[in-house]
């Protein structure tokens, strides 16, 4: 059965992050994905960015390459690139003599700073952006320095969710009558966009603008990791009054007096010493029998490794094999037009 994109071509200009992760997302669920390698390209059957699409290696700086690349932009519907701002133009595939060939085109572009600003040409990576959003700075202990949290937030939350939530709406607004358009994502907007409830936190006084201090940074006794007995950790989430007091009564502390204000942050880090120690009671797979599936809102942090073989993944199909490796699968979930399997990169 077709995907929901179905239909739809992409052009997308090989890069790497954020550009193929919302060109895995369209093809995931159907559209077709023609990627435009570099001569000498090596393609990894296993890389779950470059999945379900085709690839061709072109010069786009030679006039036969750049002719070949303008012929297939124009018989698609969208395209993606992430350069810095310019260089397309210069190569002669910028969105003026692209869209001039194809009003219809969907021209996704992916950098970090946008298109225009101050720090447009300036190089960067995930870590810069999600500092200048603010985001950064939230993450981390308290007293500590800011941890960044690997690349998700930066090159994939705020950058390629974003492009491919913003092709998808264009190409919707092309069915609809309307011409094509530009997409400028950046990963410091969109990492300051995903950063929204924080802020509103912060304006109407409920978010403290310090790192470990707040209930969902790690700074609340009810809303943390905590190491085990046996060097592994689970994750609680206890914030509503009945899930806090399930896990009062799990951990043999629903009659003690200490732990009736939940919500003051002054007894936060006396209360979290004293639950980190009945967590080291008990090995993580005990915990587990105790609380996994309750109102409690616990789970145990798996690591890569074992978050495939957990069987409410198995269950649900949360994640595939491509070409003998594990890898998380498509999503979202569609009822009537379900993504297919995901298949490695062909040349």
């Amino acid at each position: 059965m077709p995907g929901a994109l179905d239909g739809i071509r992409i052009i997308e200009f090989a890069g790497i992050g954020p550009g193929p992760f919302c060109g895995m997302m369209l093809a995931d669920h159907g559209a077709e994905v023609i990627r435009i390698d570099r001569p000498g390209a090596r393609l990894d059957p296993v890389d779950a960015l470059s999945r379900s699409r085709r690839s061709i290696c072109l010069d786009i700086k030679s006039p036969a390459g750049r002719d070949i690349a303008r012929a297939l932009c124009g018989t698609a519907d969208g395209l993606i690139e992430g350069f810095r701002p310019g260089v397309m133009e210069r190569l002669g595939l910028g969105p003026d003599a692209l869209t001039g060939d194809n009003p219809r085109l969907v021209y996704g572009r992916m950098t970090g700073w946008g298109q225009d600003g101050p720090l447009a040409q300036a190089a960067g990576h995930d870590i810069n952006y999600i500092a200048l959003s603010g985001v950064l700075h939230t993450v981390g202990p308290a007293g500590g320095k800011p941890v960044p949290p690997v690349n998700y937030v930066g090159d994939f939350g705020g950058g390629a969710m974003m492009l491919a939530f913003g092709m998808v709406s264009a190409l919707l607004a092309v069915r609809m009558g309307r011409p094509g358009q530009v997409v400028d994502a950046a990963m410091s907007d969109g990492s300051a966009l995903i950063a929204a409830m924080t802020y509103a936190f912060h304006a109407s006084g409920r978010w403290r603008d310090e790192r470990g201090v707040n209930v969902l940074d790690g700074g609340a006794h009810f809303y943390d990791t905590f190491a085990c007995a046996d060097g592994r950790y689970v994750a609680i989430g206890s914030i509503e009054a009945p899930f806090y007091r399930q896990l009062r009564e799990a951990l043999g502390i629903a009659d003690d007096p200490a732990f009736d204000v939940q919500l003051n942050p002054a007894t936060w880090p006396e209360l979290k010493a004293r639950i980190a120690d009945i967590f080291r009671s008990r090995s993580r797979d005990e915990w587990c029998a105790v609380m996994e599936g309750t109102d409690i809102c616990f789970a145990p942090v798996l690591s890569l490794t074992e978050a495939p073989a957990h069987p409410h993944n198995v269950a649900r199909g949360t994640f595939a094999t491509v070409n003998g490796a594990i890898q998380p699968a498509p999503h979202p979930r569609f009822a009537v037009t379900p993504a297919p399997p995901p298949r490695g990169v062909v040349g």
